[in-house]
């Protein structure tokens, strides 16, 4: 079963933010440290391009690679 990249995004999100927005996490960064904080928002926006750009079966392979993973002990 193949994924949308809606999908996809999503739940990579879920995966590196657990229950956090994505915009909220660089905002929390950016309080606590400007400098990390411009980090944080460069690395959110590569996020995107990334996501944006990568084919569609090597984010679905990824996530299932990634579940995978994640479900073996």
């Amino acid at each position: 079963m193949s994924l949308s990249k809606a999908e996809a995004k999503q739940l990579l999100e879920r995966i590196i933010f657990v229950d956090e927005h994505p915009q909220d996490w660089v905002q929390d960064v950016w309080s606590m440290s400007p400098t990390l904080g411009e980090s944080a928002a460069k690395l959110w926006d590569m996020f995107e391009a990334i996501l944006e750009r990568c084919p569609d079966e090597n984010l679905d392979s990824l996530l299932q690679q990634l579940y995978h993973d994640d479900l073996e002990p």
